[in-house]
């Protein structure tokens, strides 16, 4: 009977050993996927964008043109026309660009799910922010999406129009809102996802149920016949200005995973509000930047001003994560010796950094503890993580405590030697 027992457990660790690898394996594949479509994406957007701002007209120009522009790129001239086509003269051969956004979109969805709602939400809740279950943090977070995006497209049907600045404020105000909600919800890191995904969400909703059924409506009375609604184009336009402007800071949130600085501040709301408002500044002062024409602003007349914008991103990063961060432990008293500080990076740091991790398939970031040499040459990464910031362990899944912290504090302050 102990046998089967046995036997039963031994299975039943292999087949979560494989799943953990088939995870990591999965975050890897999307997380590919993810920045080629995303690259793609942006790409063409703000290229289509630049286009837009630097038409030029002429008086040869047909009643239908909307502007020309000549570009030189791979040794040879482009001769590009915005214009709309005659009744009935639609081109044999008629390119549109949408899958870009769609396998961005999907992929990042691919990535919440595998990364942050896969291994029961372990990177998605932290117990210290809001002690709930794993089945109510996915809950919210898949319904918050849905509803961002219901709130956003309903707002820009219904008043949009008619007062677009009231609108866009209104927007706004929603979405710091959001952020702040996030952060007092999930963990650090998870917030600022959130907000990408949500961000990412909506803007793929603008590309899928505004601007390309304006871009169908448009196709489809051109092959009739019929007159083309100009509350369409507009529309969708108004809609692509939208998508321009969040760029920059959803450029920002797909490498903040990289930055625990500002995700695990207790001020990181504040952090990703200052650093969208100053990616979007960046944004807008590029995009005034062309009169159209041919013809820019001076220099100092947008540069300026773009680069103050950039300086309250800046800020957000270096000023607000140095204002009030979590509070060190106290420090132990005594003399704390390796010995006991090996004692509890093993106990705490080894679940997940080690050759043989039990948490993850591999060790994150490649660090591995198993050596204590290892641990005396990343003595300054754990004071930052696990003192510091309390960044580590994730959502403290080793369950760590605060004398410990200032065990490890103590230790590495006096420092972090082999005193035996």
């Amino acid at each position: 009977m102990r046998g089967e027992v046995t036997q039963a457990r031994r299975i039943r660790s292999r087949i979560v050993a494989d799943l953990v690898q088939l995870t990591e394996l999965l975050d890897a594949l999307f997380r590919w996927a993810h920045m080629i479509a995303g690259i793609m994406w942006v790409g063409n957007s703000m290229l289509w964008n630049w286009m837009d701002r630097n038409l030029e007209h002429s008086a040869s120009d047909s009643r239908l043109s909307q502007g020309k522009i000549f570009m030189v790129h791979s040794g040879a001239f482009y001769d590009v026309e915005k214009k709309l086509l005659e009744p009935g003269h639609l081109p044999k051969t008629l390119h549109a660009f949408k899958w870009q956004n769609g396998f961005t979109w999907m992929t990042g969805i691919c990535l919440l799910i595998v990364v942050y709602y896969f291994n029961h939400a372990a990177l998605l809740v932290d117990p210290s922010i809001a002690n709930i279950s794993p089945e109510v943090a996915i809950t919210l977070s898949a319904s918050a999406l849905l509803t961002g995006w219901i709130v956003y497209d309903g707002l820009w049907r219904t008043i949009g129009d008619g007062n677009p600045r009231f609108t866009t404020a209104l927007s706004v105000v929603l979405l710091f809102g959001s952020i702040y909600a996030f952060a007092h919800v999930f963990s650090g890191r998870a917030a600022y996802i959130q907000t990408g995904v949500l961000m990412g969400t909506i803007m793929t909703g603008n590309v899928w149920f505004v601007i390309l059924p304006s871009q169908r409506a448009l196709i489809a009375a051109t092959k009739s016949g019929a007159e083309q609604d100009p509350s369409l184009s507009l529309r969708a336009k108004q809609r692509s200005i939208h998508n321009n402007y969040f760029t920059f800071p959803l450029l920002f949130i797909m490498i903040s995973n990289h930055i625990g600085a500002a995700t695990n501040h207790h001020l990181n709301w504040l952090v990703l509000i200052a650093v969208m408002v100053g990616g979007s500044g960046v944004r807008h002062f590029m995009n005034t930047r062309y009169l159209g024409e041919g013809r820019q602003r001076p220099v100092g007349a947008w540069l300026a001003p773009a680069a103050v914008m950039g300086c309250v991103a800046v800020c957000g990063l270096f000023v607000i994560t140095r204002v009030g961060g979590a509070k060190a432990p106290p420090r132990a008293a005594g003399v704390v010796t390796f010995a006991r500080a090996q004692e509890i990076i093993t106990r705490r740091c080894v679940p997940c950094h080690s050759e043989a991790p039990k948490l993850w398939a591999s060790a994150p970031q490649g660090i591995k503890f198993d050596r204590k040499e290892t641990i005396q040459l990343m003595a300054s990464a754990i004071y930052e993580q696990a003192v510091r910031t309390n960044a580590m362990p994730l959502g403290n899944q080793t369950h760590i405590t605060e004398d410990e912290r200032g065990e490890l504090r103590t230790w590495i302050e006096n420092g972090a030697n082999f005193t035996p």
